[in-house]
């Protein structure tokens, strides 16, 4: 194959990660300087942070003024599991999976919880299960965005206005950048580590009055460790969704998230974050179509997330190859990006079928995305080269 040469435009930031993601345009470390640091979070002054962090995140994200809003640990993965133990096993359950995280709630839901009445609805890398096959008598946990997949539900259109069950809803790459369908849902968890590219370690559980009413009527039959524990005799533990936290929170991050935040307002809200993951998509759409060697891992266009972007190889060389052939092809592809420094964290997830994820979220700049383009050709062909001289 013949030689390419390295394209002329860099992109500014080369932050291309799923998680943490890239900072907001213009983020500087003295955005900072009125963390309450060396006070506790419970002093007058954090807990008014915190309560501040919660009411931006419901005005950014149009969250119901009914709705109940947490800041909790453990990132995602510790609102999902809140959820999960708190409200899982009073009726049955349809679990969604088609990417490795709804793969993880089906793990913890069947062999840690051990429930019995769990029905896995699955489908492979790029697809989504049959959404018209999901029962409502139950309670059902999906994730709304595949990160390790780009597959997303198209809407909540599907979710049934009637439904006996809670929707448990895994947003964490959808939030600041997709819809969400409120009505439909009753527990909404994310990670302010993703679209608004907030530092890790902190979680995000929104719960519907449904949600509430569950908590407070429904007793699981396993021991609840303390940092699940969302109830006290019998009635929500309220403090939780006011900034009175479970565990000690970094004022640092919630300080980082609450600068986020601001800028989110200040362009324009939750519209103006989602036409910006769009814009971003769109580049990368763009360039697929004309470019022969790639396409989305998302067989639909309606299911392509906007955010966690999965590419996969299909140049026939390339696809011919075994797995782990492939796998170390795309690997090779973001060590040549990063050592260019160009894209840094651009391979699949681990996984994933092989190929590159890239983020398209909110705080990408639309420039930098399309500085990127020529890259993936040049690195596509610098890999290929490497390939065939073997």
């Amino acid at each position: 194959m013949t030689a390419q040469e390295r394209p002329a435009v860099r992109p500014a930031n080369p932050h291309f990660s799923s998680g943490p993601c890239a900072k907001r345009p213009g983020w500087a470390l003295d955005n900072l300087k009125n963390a309450v640091l060396g006070r506790s979070h419970r002093s007058k002054l954090g807990k008014a942070r915190l309560a501040d962090a919660i009411e931006k995140t419901r005005a950014v994200l149009n969250v119901p003024a009914d709705y109940k809003i947490g800041i909790v640990p453990a990132s995602d993965t510790g609102a999902v599991e809140m959820a999960l133990w708190s409200l899982l096993g009073a009726r049955g359950v349809d679990m969604l999976a088609w990417e490795s995280f709804g793969q993880g709630w089906v793990t913890d839901v069947a062999k840690q919880l051990k429930l019995e009445n769990a029905r896995i609805l699955k489908a492979d890398y790029g697809q989504l299960p049959d959404l018209g096959d999901v029962d409502f008598k139950n309670d059902v946990v999906f994730t709304w965005n595949g990160t390790t997949s780009g597959v997303r539900v198209p809407n909540g259109e599907w979710i049934a206005d009637d439904r006996e069950g809670l929707t448990i809803c895994d947003a964490t790459s959808a939030a600041f950048a997709q819809d969400l369908a409120w009505p439909k849902l009753d527990v909404v968890t994310f990670s302010w580590q993703k679209v608004l590219g907030g530092e890790a370690a902190h979680g995000v559980l929104i719960l519907s009055p449904r949600a509430v009413e569950r908590l407070e009527s429904y007793t699981p039959a396993w021991p609840m460790p303390k940092i699940f524990r969302l109830t006290k005799g019998g009635k929500l533990i309220e403090g939780i969704f006011k900034g009175e936290t479970i565990n000690t929170p970094s004022m640092l991050c919630v300080e980082d998230y609450i600068d986020a935040l601001d800028w989110a307002d200040s362009i324009g809200g939750l519209k103006a974050l989602i036409a910006r993951a769009d814009a971003n998509t769109a580049v990368i759409a763009e360039w697929a179509e004309r470019t022969p060697w790639v396409d989305f891992l998302a067989e639909k266009v309606e299911t392509r997330s906007n955010t966690s972007v999965c590419l996969k190889v299909v140049d026939p060389k390339v696809a011919a190859l075994s797995d782990d052939d492939q796998a170390a092809f795309a690997k090779k592809m973001s060590s040549l990006l990063e050592s260019e420094g160009v894209a840094m964290d651009v391979n699949g997830y681990r996984d994933a079928p092989a190929g590159l994820r890239i983020w398209a979220g909110a705080t990408i700049e639309v420039s930098d995305m399309q500085a990127l383009m020529p890259w993936l050709d040049w690195a596509f062909a610098e890999a290929l080269a490497s390939l065939e001289a073997a």
